[in-house]
């Protein structure tokens, strides 16, 4: 239904690329809409100016359009960790990090990353379908690792072989 109402109104498809500094206060902008403790557009910066760093954003209108999603991860050797995926709240429910999760899985293997390790609040109950419906398995959590104003929420560990 969203795809059809997509289409009559003219907003076509997204596309994954890989992220650029220049899409540093989008990717600000979307983590600060979706987490309690947004990262600013200078963190943004660094991270993407890290050559450790992989990321990749979701655009619409085919690649020309806004990032609506990213997805950043730290690679060292065979093994890297997402730091963060997110979506804007106006385009969740659009299949939009699944696509996102998995081209970025796909570079990640290609780049010879053998383990991918994530932490997600256990109260995130999309973004643990997402990951399980990718092959993450559960291997670990930290009690209170997430300060809330209404009390503190654990997070999960993750890890997903890509070997």
């Amino acid at each position: 239904m969203i795809a059809l109402m997509d289409r009559f109104l003219g907003r076509s498809e997204s596309a994954v690329l890989p992220a650029r500094a220049s899409d540093a206060a989008a990717i600000s902008s979307v983590h600060c809409l979706s987490f309690l403790h947004g990262w600013g557009e200078n963190e943004v910066e660094r991270l993407l100016s890290d050559r450790a760093t992989l990321g990749h954003v979701s655009r619409l209108n085919g690649g020309s359009g806004p990032v609506v999603a990213f997805i950043l991860s730290h690679v060292v050797n065979d093994e890297a960790e997402i730091l963060a995926i997110a979506v804007a709240p106006n385009m969740r429910g659009r299949k939009i990090a699944e696509k996102l999760l998995a081209k970025h899985l796909g570079r990640l293997a290609a780049l010879g990353v053998r383990k991918l390790f994530l932490e997600v609040d256990e109260q995130n109950a999309a973004a643990r379908r997402l990951y399980a419906s990718a092959g993450f398995q559960e291997i670990g959590r930290r009690d209170g690792y997430y300060r809330r104003p209404e009390g503190n929420a654990a997070a999960l560990t993750m890890r997903r072989d890509l070997a």
